[in-house]
């Protein structure tokens, strides 16, 4: 009989010790919280304004990359590098403006996604500079007395090169993703010209990235891109921003 009992004690010692091992498992999972992370990366892309002008402008040809990378939550360092070719034929001249440029600086995602979206709407500065050529195609002298007949328009084809310029630029915009690391999206530029090196006898009236400079120091621009994500690693949220995405997700709850 004690045989008996002394079994019965065993087993019941080893349930008890296996349900309790199952309790302890069962509370580190409700008590372990899986942290939540964001990826980071590079994005990079093409101009798609600049791409198309090419084909139905016949006096243009250019080309520009674009590309950011994800340095905080919300900052990012962005790089723009193109190529224009541009030949302006106006009342009493016709020149070709040839060159490079690139444009570095930041954008501020002011856009508050939900974990795990990265769609921007930002604003952001650039610095721009370029290295180009300008070559006089022809020329009109400017007559005043236009009843004694006009000046007859002189070929020239002189070239200037080794000219440069550098400005700033105020950029607002958006991105968003429409197919899984695919975006797409949009800015305006604010430019002002900081330095021109300009040609003897000439002036610098189209410059590659900045634009037409007819209005002085001041210009604008625009560019349509489509870009590409490419996640390099992930960082865990922090505890802050955790609690500003609950905020945002009760908020949208109530609006519902």
């Amino acid at each position: 009989m004690l045989k008996y009992i002394f079994s019965l004690v065993v087993v019941l010692i080893s349930f008890s010790g296996i349900a309790q091992k199952v309790s302890e498992k069962e509370v580190l999972k409700k008590d372990t919280i899986v942290p939540k992370t964001e990826r980071y990366g590079i994005r990079f892309g093409v101009d798609l304004f600049k791409l198309t002008r090419s084909f139905y402008e016949k006096d243009y040809r250019g080309l520009e990359l674009v590309g950011d990378y994800r340095l905080t939550r919300k900052h990012y360092i962005a790089v723009e590098l193109g190529n224009e070719n541009k030949t302006v034929d106006d009342t009493q001249l016709n020149f070709t403006t040839e060159g490079s440029y690139l444009k570095a600086g930041f954008d501020y995602n002011a856009y508050e996604n939900w974990l795990g979206m990265q769609n921007m709407i930002y604003v952001g500065l650039r610095y721009g500079v370029s290295s180009f050529s300008q070559t006089l195609n022809d020329y009109q002298v400017y007559n005043p007395n236009p009843h004694f007949g006009e000046e007859p328009i002189t070929p020239s084809g002189e070239k200037f090169s080794g000219l440069s310029a550098q400005w700033g630029e105020v950029v607002a915009g958006m991105k968003a993703e429409v197919f899984n690391n695919v975006f797409v999206g949009f800015s305006f530029r604010i430019n002002r010209l900081f330095n021109n090196k300009k040609p003897d006898n000439f002036d610098n009236l189209y410059i590659p990235g900045f634009n037409r400079t007819y209005d002085g120091d001041f210009g604008v621009g625009f560019n349509y891109t489509v870009s590409y994500f490419l996640p390099l690693y992930k960082a865990t949220v922090k505890a802050k921003e955790k609690k500003d995405d609950k905020k945002k997700k009760k908020k949208s709850g109530k609006k519902k």
